[in-house]
């Protein structure tokens, strides 16, 4: 018994200000988890630098023009709460792809563009716009009322 007892490893992990609470609510517990490891947040640059690689892998090419937007995008979402790090950039890049999917059936599907057809870099591409909707979500939204986007 105690020879499993010191092969048991438990790890807790969650935000610091959230794991401060929990560990408030067990006196001594604290000092019973021989480790604790502290993750700075990512910076807005490097969240970027993470959307284009989240981009390369799931086989879309974000414009050179979006990069801004997404810059400014992640930098207002970052002073929201339950801002979440490549967490809110894979939501990020989920919204992103689909408002491009969307941009991109109103061009050739209902508008007709070049007789309806589109092509492969057409429906790779993740443009400004794409981003700039979520932007617009967080400046546009009521402040008492937004507490992310």
């Amino acid at each position: 018994r105690r020879v499993l007892f010191r092969s048991l490893v438990v790890a807790v992990a969650g935000y610091k200000d959230r794991m401060d609470k929990f560990f408030s609510y067990i006196p001594g517990m604290m000092s019973r988890i021989g480790n604790h490891i502290d993750f700075p947040n990512y910076k807005s640059d490097e969240l970027v630098q993470i959307s284009s690689v989240m981009a390369r892998d799931l086989e879309y090419d974000i414009h050179p023009d979006a990069y801004p937007v997404f810059q400014h995008y992640i930098e207002e979402r970052m002073k929201l709460p339950y801002f979440s790090n490549a967490r809110t950039v894979r939501n990020a890049m989920d919204r992103a792809r689909m408002n491009s999917a969307i941009r991109t059936f109103e061009r050739f599907a209902i508008n007709g563009e070049n007789g309806g057809l589109c092509t492969v870099e057409d429906l790779r591409s993740i443009m400004s716009e794409d981003f700039q909707v979520l932007l617009d979500d967080i400046l546009n939204a009521d402040v008492d009322k937004r507490i992310f986007a």
